[in-house]
């Protein structure tokens, strides 16, 4: 039985295991994809302290080496099933059999894009509709790209698209940004750029791939707009579904805990993304991790 079960391998769930290892106690990693996070996807990172400038791969590779020197184990599975009690211990399986009982839990499952919900969208993922800039925009450099959202993400998105692509629009359902003023007065300073504010997108259109999309104002008028890509940043859904049982959830679907990371189940702390809070930065997802594993290390060595 491993002292401390960590779900997921980004910014929080790392810092988690290098606490918990530097407290001397036994470190299971479950991780569904690659360690990092969606952070391996940033091409620059100018907001984390030491670290300006910084490559997403980079510091996540950089983290995840720290960890593996550490001597956590990692179990590349998705978590499928959890259960169990703090008297009795915890127990996890994954999609692909690996097992596991802990003493304690933190979750770390971060978050996941989320989708329009259109008709087609899932037809033309891949073929023109796309998550991620900085994984697909230079699939269409020298084209045309649009961007839908107005947070940060879709912001830097938008940047990212208008040193390579020929023309930008970033399309987002308020009169205004909500993204940072600094990263849309960089934006703004790029003459590719064009803004299709107070609009959404009501519709896809393509054969083989994306040919264009209808934008659909706040009076209720329509416009095509042509374009090779739509990069979709609209949002984040918490990715906790398959702790429902164990630990209350909001309204939203995130982990109901606070500053302290103590869920409503003992024994189970959250760190990151996942968690109930008003800012979901790389360095509140660190700190999440120092807090979580410091109670669960402490946790574990007493009983």
């Amino acid at each position: 039985m491993t002292d401390v079960a960590i779900i997921g391998a980004g910014t929080a769930g790392l810092t988690a295991a290098i606490y918990a290892r530097r407290a001397g106690r036994t470190v299971t990693i479950f991780e569904a994809e690659a360690p990092g996070g969606q952070i391996i996807n940033t091409p620059e990172i100018d907001n984390f302290p030491a670290l300006p400038g910084v490559s997403g791969y980079e510091y996540a590779n950089k983290l995840y080496e720290q960890v593996q020197e550490l001597g956590a184990e990692f179990v590349f599975d998705k978590i499928k099933k959890i259960g169990g009690s703090l008297e009795e211990g915890f127990f996890m399986t994954g999609e692909y059999g690996a097992e596991c009982e802990a003493k304690t839990v933190i979750i770390a499952s971060g978050v996941k894009r989320r989708e329009m919900g259109l008709a087609g969208e899932q037809e033309y993922s891949g073929r023109g509709i796309s998550y991620c800039a900085t994984c697909d925009g230079a699939f269409f450099k020298g084209k045309t790209a649009a961007v839908f959202g107005g947070g940060n993400t879709a912001v830097e998105d938008a940047t990212y698209l208008a040193d390579i692509c020929e023309k930008v629009y970033i399309i987002h359902r308020r009169n205004e940004f909500r993204a940072d003023k600094a990263l849309v007065d960089e934006l703004l300073s790029y003459s590719n750029v064009e803004t299709k504010l107070s609009r959404t997108v009501s519709a896809i259109h393509g054969d083989e791939k994306l040919t264009s999309v209808t934008l659909t104002t706040v009076d209720g008028h329509d416009e095509e707009l042509v374009t090779d890509a739509l990069f979709v940043a609209i949002g984040l859904i918490p990715d906790n579904e398959v702790f429902k049982d164990l630990v209350e959830l909001d309204a939203a679907g995130y982990v109901v805990a606070g500053e302290d990371c103590e869920t409503s189940a003992p024994g189970v702390f959250v760190a990151g993304d996942c968690r109930t809070k008003d800012v979901r930065q790389l360095v509140t997802a660190a700190a999440d991790g120092a807090a979580a594993a410091i109670r669960a290390s402490r946790l574990s060595q007493s009983l």
